[in-house]
């Protein structure tokens, strides 16, 4: 008897390790029972909420917080909203603890994010296995849906466009708007800005622009060593930063040394109160919702919810991901008779919903050769000396 309970074991541990092998991440309890979608279900925001990038997630979860509420009850669903923090500077760690923890939560049947393209590397496989949908406002790194080596799972979607859209843009802007002949290419030794600044680099080189690469640890605070080491002749000092206050600190220091270029961030720099040096660039996903007449009834909503709150680029694109997931839950519950079987259920509608008045403008669907937005288009800002943020391309 003691020699079979000893084997039984042996195999059982083999199992474990087996298991844990697979895919360089944990295995998460995935929670199989079905809920009622009379039921109060849960859908998760995974975002930056502390950190230097905590501005993003405190704009996105006062539009997440207000797309429930105003969109759950009309579909017929109780829905609640929990928070997932992943500061920036923490790496992976938070975002592959939250995935165990809500994969393991019966009531959890969708996620909101994550919202940067490292967390979402770090957690999809995670995610995928359990079958949950996770849709993101603000990820868009190209490899997380596209390319050989894709590093999220088929269970992960994006509302907005990728870095194969964002990089082109920018770079062409750069040479056919800016005539920029010599670009200095900043990376911060994280997916993010990586992928970016590699998509820029690219086109940049095709149109015979003169190019060098700076990189920096993530955690990095003073840039003066970085700057010295831009020429004197450079046009341009392109910064996908994830932390607006270090564009504004590199925008300053360029200026102090003496130096001629302009920053350039990417979406990640988009933050009026924080990032204002006059004369700098960015681009974003999202259009100023402020001029669509179609979206003036939610603004006057959510800034009822946010008093002396301005609306940003994250916030709007977080409604709208909230918007499709509540839909396909709706979808769900409808073919299950009333009940989400598995959290798969979800994750099976999410590609067929189509929004007609979309937040951003127009109508949205998905692509239907990847899980990204059909159609969907970067937008060029430069600062302007008050502050503001002028749509230049």
């Amino acid at each position: 008897m003691k020699k079979a309970m000893g084997l039984a074991l042996a195999i059982l541990a083999m199992s474990v390790a087996a298991a844990s092998a697979q895919g360089g991440q944990k295995t998460a309890a995935v929670s199989t029972a079905s809920v009622s979608c009379k039921s109060t279900l849960k859908i998760a925001l995974v975002t930056p909420l502390t950190g230097g990038a905590g501005f993003l997630g405190n704009e996105q979860s006062s539009w997440a917080k207000y797309a429930v509420k105003t969109l759950a009850k009309p579909l017929g669903l109780k829905v609640k909203l929990v928070l997932g923090d992943t500061p920036v500077e923490q790496g992976p760690a938070p975002a592959q603890s939250l995935a165990q923890k809500y994969v393991a939560d019966k009531s959890v049947v969708a996620i909101i994010g994550p919202s940067t393209s490292g967390a979402v590397a770090a957690s999809s496989a995670t995610y995928g296995q359990a079958g949950i949908a996770h849709i993101s406002p603000s990820a868009t790194r190209t490899s997380l849906t596209q390319g050989a080596n894709k590093e999220a799972t088929s269970a992960f979607f994006r509302v907005v466009p990728g870095d194969y859209i964002q990089g082109p843009s920018d770079a062409r802007f750069m040479i056919n708007n800016l005539k920029a002949s010599k670009v200095v290419l900043m990376d911060f030794q994280e997916p993010y800005s990586v992928g970016l600044s590699d998509a820029v680099e690219t086109v940049l080189k095709k149109g015979n622009v003169s190019t060098s690469r700076l990189s920096a640890p993530n955690t990095t605070t003073d840039y003066s060593a970085y700057v010295s080491r831009v020429p004197n002749d450079a046009d341009i000092v392109f910064f996908p930063t994830q932390k607006p206050g270090d564009a504004q600190t590199f925008a300053q220091q360029l200026i102090e040394k003496g130096k001629k270029a302009k920053v350039f961030g990417g979406d990640g720099s988009n933050d009026a109160s924080t990032f204002k040096a006059p004369g700098s660039y960015l681009s974003n996903f999202a259009p100023d919702i402020t001029g669509i007449k179609a979206d003036a009834k939610i603004i006057a909503g959510w800034k009822a919810d946010n008093k002396g709150d301005q609306v940003g680029s994250f916030g709007p694109p977080t409604y709208g991901a909230v918007q499709v997931a509540l839909n396909a839950i709706k979808k769900a519950c409808v073919k299950g008779k009333g009940t989400i079987k598995t959290k798969r259920d979800v994750l099976r509608q999410v590609k067929s919903v189509q929004i007609k008045n979309w937040i951003l403008g127009g109508s949205f669907k998905f692509s239907t050769k990847t899980n990204d937005p059909l159609n969907a288009k970067f937008y060029i800002f430069q600062i302007q000396s008050n502050g503001s943020y002028e749509l230049v391309g």
